[in-house]
């Protein structure tokens, strides 16, 4: 029995990762995933398997990930290097455990000034006369 393959045009892949279709051609060029398979008119065809590359790096980028580490994580993956996969992922999540920190920071510093100068407003208005 033959397996049914579902194959998506390049407008179906943009339209379900949300990645334009030019960020899915340059993802192709520079190597960062595999280029689609044409069909005999030319046109590409994308496999359920790389629309499930397409969505993970879409994740991936969604974190802020850097290309270049994304490429490291493809490349070990492709290389069977499941460990450094796991590295790359977890360096990330320091990375953005630390901006959380810094954001945490200046959210706390923001509120500070505000309620200060909510102070001060309220320090210049002038008080209201009683007779």
């Amino acid at each position: 029995m033959e397996e049914e393959t579902t194959e998506y045009a390049i407008a179906d892949v943009s339209s379900m990762t949300g990645l334009s279709i030019d960020v899915i051609r340059y993802y192709e060029r520079i190597g960062l995933l595999p280029p689609a398979k044409r069909k005999d008119n030319g046109h590409r065809a994308y496999s359920e398997s790389d629309l499930r590359r397409y969505m993970f790096v879409t994740h991936l980028k969604r974190t802020q990930m850097p290309l270049k580490d994304i490429e490291r994580y493809i490349r070990y993956y492709n290389e069977g290097r499941y460990e450094d996969c796991y590295l790359v992922l977890a360096e990330h999540k320091q990375h953005i455990e630390r901006q959380m920190e810094e954001l945490r920071e200046s959210l706390g510093m923001m509120q500070y000034k505000l309620d200060n100068y909510a102070e001060l407003i309220h320090l210049s208005y002038p008080k209201p006369n009683k007779e």
